[in-house]
Order: C-alpha cells, then structure tokens, then sequence
C-alpha cells in the first residue's frame, strides 16, 4: 500500500510540476504577446546631414554609440557629406530634417522666405593668430598687414573684426593686403610666413597652436566684447525647417535634451573621447587635448531674451536689416516642463 502511495505520490508531483511549467510557458507567452508592440514599436527618426570631419560629428557620434537617442525616445540618423554646401542642399530639398549652419545663413534663407529654427550648437567662432614672436597690440596694428582669411568674405570671424577695425577708424580691405584660401592651405601660408595675420576657424587655430610658432592675437570673443555683445554667442546651430519643427516639436525636444547630456558628459568625461578620436584627425596627443578642450569650451548656455536679442543686434551687425531680422520665435528655447532623458 505504502509502495502504491509513495509511487502516486511522485507521479501527482511529477504531473503538478508538469502543469506549473505548462501555466508559466503559457503566461510568459501572454506577457511577451501584449509586451511585443510595445518593445518592437518603431521610434521616431531624426535625420541630420553634418560634416563627416566636422565637429557636429563628434558629438552626434557620442550620442549614438552610447544609445542617448533610444533613451531620449528617438532614432538619430546621421548622413555624413564631405562639404558644407552639400549638407545645406540635403536639408533645404528635405532629405532630411536637419543640418549643421551658421547664423548668417539662417538670417539669408529667412530673408528669401524660407524660415529656419536655429537651435544652438557651439559659440566657436574661430581665432586670430600671428607669429610667437610678432608684435600686435592692437586693432591699429592690422595695417599694412597680410592678412589670410579662411572661409572667404563672408566669414563671420573677418566680418565682425572689420567691423571693429572700422569702428576704430580702420578699413582693413583698402588698408591691409587681404587673401581667401582654405583653412589648410592659409595654415601652411602661417606657417611658411607668407601672411602675418590669420584669420580661421578655431579647430584649424588649435591645430596650428598645438604645432608652435604662433598665437592668438585675438579671440573672436574679444571682438563680440568690443560690440558690447555676449561673449559666449552661439554663431552655430542645428537648423530646421520651422514648418517641420513645428509639427515635430516633441521630437526636436528629445533631440534637444540628448545633447545637453552629450556635452555635459563629454564636459566633464574626458575618457569618453578615446572613442571620439578617430574621427578627430589628430597628429598628436597636443592636437587631440586642444581640440577636446577648444569644442568643451564652446558649449552655449542655453537661449534667453538678452542672449536672443545679442544674436539679433549680432545679425544686425553683420549686414541685416534691423526690421527683417531674424524673428524670436525662430530661436529654440526648451522646453523646461520636459524631463531630461
């Protein structure tokens, strides 16, 4: 009797472990059924054209291999150009939703009736630099020189020191020997003495520095100083169609808060580079600690009315009328009710 109890008994054992499995296998599936559309639900796409060697790239880059996007609620895509114009035209056609341009261009496509949000990304300007050993006090002793502009006429940095040198009684185009050339190619002229002045960008000036024999004569945020601007004005930022951003506001939001963690992680992460290096171009750890630091130290605080109205007097300044200025409304300010990714 006992055997015959004892071997029911395993088998009920044996039959209730069975029917436990059988419940869970069965609730799990449940679970995955109603959990699967939720998983697998398709995030929304944020497209942006940049630089492939550009300093956007850097940070988009951060932000993708470390996921910042998929946290935030988002999928980043980025399409890497080779030159600046080509960047434009992807975002202008719509073949995506956003790209990397200065102020000036934001204000010039407002000014043809095609509205743009402007939402910051750097306040690097650039530099202007001249031998170690050069002489240069002042404004005043720009004349007569040779001065080597990166970026052609239009530059923002050359645009805002002839300002200044004009409000100093100065006319750098008739009183100075004046030349346009790529960045590389004026970085060799620096180097081989061929200009005393360079006027450029300020991941090419860090290069140069970084190389020895010259230094900065003046920042581009002296010459803001000297218009009674703020020094930290973001001349750089991701742009947007304002019909677009209007319809995706929730989305720019997302994107907007995945590069406030970017910067900060990469402010105060220094380690984090390692993996931003190749894309760098660096010859050296000099390069590489300039470049780390020089992009740090160009990240904007965030937009509010004096900051907005500096950007307007700014875009005033450099040739825009004071009543067709780039308007409020196209300047992005977060949103402070959303919470950070």
């Amino acid at each position: 009797m006992s055997r015959y109890f004892c071997k029911s008994w395993r088998d009920l054992r044996r039959f209730l472990r069975c029917r436990l499995l059988a419940v869970l296998v069965v609730s799990l599936g449940v679970i995955n059924l109603w959990s699967a559309p939720v998983l697998g639900e398709e995030l929304p796409v944020l497209k942006l054209s940049v630089l492939q060697f550009g300093t956007a790239h850097w940070e988009l880059d951060h932000i993708q291999r470390l996921g910042l996007d998929r946290q935030a609620g988002y999928d980043l895509e980025v399409r890497l150009v080779p030159h600046l114009p080509a960047s434009r035209i992807a975002v202008s056609s719509g073949d995506v939703q956003g790209a990397v341009a200065d102020l000036l261009w934001v204000q010039a496509r407002y000014d043809q009736g095609e509205p743009y949000l402007y939402l910051p990304f750097s306040s690097q300007i650039g530099d202007i630099l001249v031998a170690e050993d050069a002489r240069f006090e002042s404004i005043d002793d720009l004349r007569g020189k040779r001065i080597g502009v990166a970026g052609g006429p239009d530059s923002k940095g050359w645009i805002l020191l002839r300002r200044v040198a004009a409000e100093q009684g100065l006319d750098l185009e008739r009183e100075a020997e004046v030349s346009y050339a790529a960045p590389p190619l004026l970085n060799e002229a620096m180097r081989r003495g061929r200009v005393d002045v360079l006027v450029t960008y300020w991941h090419f000036a860090a290069k140069l520095k970084a190389a020895g024999g010259v230094r900065t004569a003046l920042q581009m945020a002296d010459l803001l100083d000297a218009l009674s601007l703020d020094r930290d004005l973001p001349v750089l930022g991701y742009v947007f169609r304002e019909s677009w951003a209007r319809e995706h506001r929730d989305l720019l939001d997302r994107f907007a808060g995945s590069l406030v963690e970017a910067k900060r992680q990469l402010a105060e992460q220094a380690s984090r580079w390692e993996a931003i290096r190749p894309l760098m171009r660096v010859e050296g750890d000099a390069d590489f600690e300039a470049l780390r630091q020089g992009f740090v130290a160009g990240t904007p605080a965030a937009l509010d009315d004096q900051r907005i109205s500096d950007l307007q007097r700014l875009l005033v300044l450099t040739g825009a009328e004071a009543d067709e200025v780039l308007p409020d409304r196209l300047f992005y300010r977060a949103d402070a009710s959303r919470r950070a990714p």
